[in-house]
Formats: structure tokens, sequence, C-alpha cells
């Protein structure tokens, strides 16, 4: 019997470069060229970890070294967590690759990894919503290229998270889009220069860490050095509603970057034309991006989302993404742990919401989120608001400033949590005391465990909403997760 034979164009199916790049992420041979050390064993990587305590199966284990800790110690955990190999300074029990210096083997594994892939690199920094704007933007590639997508996970946006991210680029791998932060002057440009991205975006820029910066100026100076890696003929995107636009502008400039300008603004690149709340939460958002006019829906609530998308789309855009793509991913995002997770609690009678905005803090996100709040349909508000870290002298001013937000968003019960909220505490002490202000009761707590005992004695009610944010170093996570254990299965909801 005659089999028919294949369909002809099978035959002349297109192969593509990337088609012949490896589907490992790490071969034991790569690891010798990128870092010029001899590998004991051959083996493949799937993985690349610092922290023993997160490998998984088929890792590699880079074993850094710090001033305080080696992690060399704890090499026989990584293998039974599963690593496959590590990258050593010494010799090893184990399937190894011996280097001189291992911080100096994760660049070289990066910039290996960078130069090996076609990937377009986006860089996003900001003093609010880099790492919301990150996901949103991964997200957005991810579906336009089904799932040739990578970026840096969590908040690995320092001197070794983005070098570690950066190793954990795939050779296949269409898009990265990797997070940068910092806490003190000269700490992006080295960023930059390690990532060299295609495309750079700065979200905003607020006083986040200005401890260590002295003024706006100097935070907007810094973040802008963003621009210093980018690639010859790269695109600088920035906020033109910042008050700081134009300094970031002739930063750009200087650096020979196209630039592209997105907000409401009306001489920005990608313009806002309108805003209609949606059903549920979210927006429905027209665009204008010179040459045409999209039209989408965002997903997460806040004006403040509304602003993040359009610097989202001048991303993709730049990077040479699909915007339909990305309108539907938009459409689908759902709030991240710590950063507007929505959960449905259990509480005597019905349910209640919390809304997760536990892992970090400032002036600017803390107004955001309180305006977020506001729009919220609720029964009442009710606000636990953390420390916000790092703002030096400026630190009692700027938590006095929260009382009229809080007004302004209809909170009716304030749990203040941190020595630095003292100071609020005796603003809202003011407010209670006169005849003609807002009133807001409130509670002072030292801890986490003193505030989840203040918000029992307040009593959560059917139709509440209840906003948690501060500081990571708060630590308000844990009331977040002692409240959320107790939900009911299946009632977490993005927002």
């Amino acid at each position: 019997m005659n089999m028919p034979l294949a369909h002809p164009m099978l035959h002349a199916w297109p192969v593509a470069a990337r088609d012949t790049l490896p589907l490992a992420l790490w071969t034991a041979a790569e690891i010798e060229r990128a870092t010029g050390g001899t590998a004991s064993h051959d083996f493949q990587a799937s993985g690349v970890e610092m922290d023993s305590r997160d490998v998984k199966s088929g890792d590699l284990f880079v074993a850094l070294k710090g001033e305080a800790m080696d992690g060399h110690k704890f090499i026989p955990q990584a293998f039974e967590k599963g690593a496959v190999a590590a990258i050593v300074d010494r010799p090893v029990d184990y399937p190894h690759v011996l280097v001189e210096d291992t911080t100096k083997a994760l660049h070289d594994l990066a910039h290996f990894a960078r130069e090996r892939s076609h990937a377009v690199r986006i860089s996003i920094t900001g003093s609010v919503g880099k790492t919301g704007m990150k996901e949103a933007i991964f997200a957005c590639l991810d579906r336009a290229s089904r799932g040739a997508a990578h970026r840096s996970v969590r908040s690995y946006n320092n001197h070794v998270g983005v070098p570690l991210s950066l190793a954990r680029l795939p050779a296949r791998a269409k898009f990265g889009v990797f997070e940068m932060g910092m806490n003190h002057r000269h700490e992006i440009a080295p960023l930059s220069d390690h990532v060299r991205p295609h495309v750079a975006l700065i979200t905003t820029i607020a006083p986040a860490h200005i401890e260590n910066l002295g003024s706006l100026a100097a935070i907007a100076d810094e973040k802008s050095d963003i621009f210093k890696g980018l690639m010859p003929g790269g695109t600088a995107i920035i906020p033109a509603d910042s008050e700081w636009a134009e300094r970031m502008i002739g930063h750009a400039r200087d650096c020979g970057a196209e630039i592209v300008t997105f907000g409401r603004a009306a001489n920005a690149d990608v313009r806002l034309l309108d805003a209609i709340p949606a059903a549920g939460g979210g927006a429905l958002v027209t665009a204008d991006l010179g040459d045409r006019r999209i039209c989408y829906h965002v997903a997460e609530p806040g004006e403040h989302w509304i602003v993040n998308s359009l610097g989202v789309m001048a991303a993709v855009r730049a990077a040479g993404g699909d915007l339909g793509a990305a309108g539907l991913a938009l459409a689908e995002m759902g709030g991240l742990k710590g950063r507007g997770a929505r959960h449905t609690i259990a509480v005597p009678g019905g349910t209640a919401l919390l809304i997760d905005e536990s892992y970090n803090a400032n002036p600017a996100s803390m107004r955001a989120t309180l305006k977020a709040l506001a729009a919220t349909t609720a029964t009442r508000r009710l606000a636990v608001l953390g420390s916000m870290k790092e703002l030096g002298d400026f630190a009692d001013a700027f938590h006095r400033q929260l009382a009229e937000p809080l007004a302004e968003a209809g909170v009716t019960h304030a749990i203040l949590v941190g020595e630095e909220m003292r100071a609020l505490a005796e603003e809202l002490g003011k407010l209670f005391g006169a005849p003609l202000g807002k009133a807001i009761a409130f509670a002072h707590c030292g801890t986490p465990a003193e505030a989840i005992a203040a918000l029992g004695q307040i009593g959560l009610a059917p139709g509440d909403a209840v906003l948690v944010k501060g500081s990571n170093s708060v630590g308000l996570g844990r009331l977040v997760t002692h409240f959320t254990d107790n939900a009911p299965a299946g009632t977490a909801a993005g927002g």
C-alpha cells in the first residue's frame, strides 16, 4: 500500500534562526564559554537561582559571596532541592563549574544570555508603579508572542536581581522585560548597562528614597540614567504629566534616544482622550497614538492605572508588539500580591473586600491607592496604613499630609502602624477634635499583630472595603495573610 506523501507545503515550512537555538537554558559548555570556568560534569540546566530555599529541580545554583553570607555553605541544601550543578569558586563534591569569582560569573552569564538572544529588551524604572507596569508589559508581549516573553520576577531589580533576571533570559525569547530600582545615586546606570535595553521607560517621579537623594530633581536625574544603557536608536518613554518631564527628556536626548511621551498632557505622544469607568472596576480607555486611535479595557482599578496603561501601550509599540493583543491582556490582568490584589473575605453575616497593597508605600502611591479606595463601592471604607520609609527629614510632613486624602476617600476608620505614622495620628487627632473637621476614628499601633487586634475590635461587616498599604518592612503582609487565610475557597479576586 502506497502511503500519501507529506503535503508539499510542509517541506517548504520556513525555518527561522530562532529555531536553531538551544532549548535548554544553559549547558555546561555554554557556562564554560560565558564564564571562562571549568565544568566538572556535562549537564543541562533549566533555571538559575542564587537562594538555596528557592531552588527548583533542574536549576543551576550560583554560590554568591557577600559580606555576611557565603552561598557555598548552602550547596548541599540546593542539591537536595533539585539543583543540577553549581557555580563555585572552590571545588565541591557536586557537579559544578569552577570560576575565580562567582559574582563576576553571574554577570558573565547575564551578558552572554543578552548577546545570544535576539529578544527585544525593555527596562523599567520609576518611583511608583514599576513592578505593576513591568507585569503589564510582560503580559501584553507574552500574549502577542504566544509565550515567548521573559521578565524579572518579584522585585528582582537591584545589582544582584537584574543580572540574575538577565541570566534567566532564554535564547529563544522574543521579548525581555526588566525592572530596575535604586536606593542611592549612581545605581541605575550600571543596571541599564547590564541589560542594554532597546526600550527604557520611566513610570513617574515621586519622593521615594528622597532621604538618600535629597530632592525630586536628583531622583529624576537618577531615574534618567536608565537611558545611558540604551542600544543605539533605542526609545526612551517618559511621563508627559510629570513636572520633571523636560528634565528627563533632556537626559534622553543627551543619550541619543528616540523620545516618546505618554499621559494626559496635550503634547503627549501617547495621549489619553477619554476614560469611562467600567462595570466591575477598571476603565474603558481611548488613546491617541498620533497616527491612530485605540480603545481598550483596563481591568486594574484606579486612575493611576489609566495613565499607566498609556505607558504600557507606548512600550509595547516601541518593542514591536501587537497592540490588539496588548488590549486583551490589559483587560484580563488581576492585581498582584501586595500590589493591588483584591480578596473577598468572610465576615459575620457576609463578605468584605480586602485590598492588598502591603508591599510598598510612598506619598504618591498612598494618594493613588486612597483615591482608588474612594472609587470602590463599599458600606464603610477602612484603611490600615503602615509607615512610609526612607523619607528622612521629610517623613513627618509627608505622613501628616495623608490626613486630607484619607478624608477625601471617605475613610471611617484608620489603623496606623509604625513609629513614622505617629505624625499622621497627631494630625487626625486635630481633625477629630475640630467641630467642623471630618472626623476619622483611628488607632495607632506598633506592630501588625496590634493592627490585627485593632481591626478585630472595630469588627468587619458585610460590604466593608479595607485597604492595607505600607512599606514592606512594616510587615503588613502578615495582616493580609491573617484575614485571607480565613477566606472561603475561591473568593480571591483580581483588582
